[in-house]
């Protein structure tokens, strides 16, 4: 039986459940597993602070992440954040957790926005799930 999704700010005590999805993600999109040394650095910018990772669980089970990079925009004078190393399991695709995990990390970062680069083949995705306003080559979330 489906749990309820929960979104939650993972932690360094997710690292194990998160490594496992990033290595999903990198096969999906063709890139190569990273190893133990990238897992390393990754746990390491997570303690440090320079990045932030969002997740998805049904139950005990991690079924989707993306990460925010916090900067600052002299734009609007608040802090920015970058959408990346976003994916979700595919039996929860279509299913609006892409939707609810992108509204959760914005709210959950305290950015004033948030962008994502992407290819041009995800565009409709990132819009379908609230990236909409263009910025040239980047989209940025209401």
């Amino acid at each position: 039986m489906q749990k309820t999704v929960e979104y939650e700010k993972l932690t360094p005590r997710d690292m194990d459940a998160l490594w496992e999805l990033q290595k999903k993600y990198k096969a999906e999109i063709g890139e190569d597993e990273p190893g133990e040394a990238e897992k390393a650095r990754l746990a390491e910018a997570i303690a440090k602070g320079l990045i932030s990772f969002y997740g998805a669980r049904n139950g005990t089970d991690q079924i989707g992440c993306c990460s925010v990079t916090v900067g600052f925009s002299t734009f609007d004078y608040r802090s920015c954040g970058v959408f990346e190393d976003f994916y979700i399991c595919p039996a929860y695709r279509h299913r609006g957790v892409a939707r609810q995990l992108a509204a959760f990390a914005y709210r959950e970062s305290g950015v004033g926005s948030l962008t994502v680069g992407c290819a041009d083949c995800d565009v409709p995705m990132y819009r379908a799930i609230g990236f909409s306003v263009p910025l040239g080559n980047l989209l940025a979330y209401e």
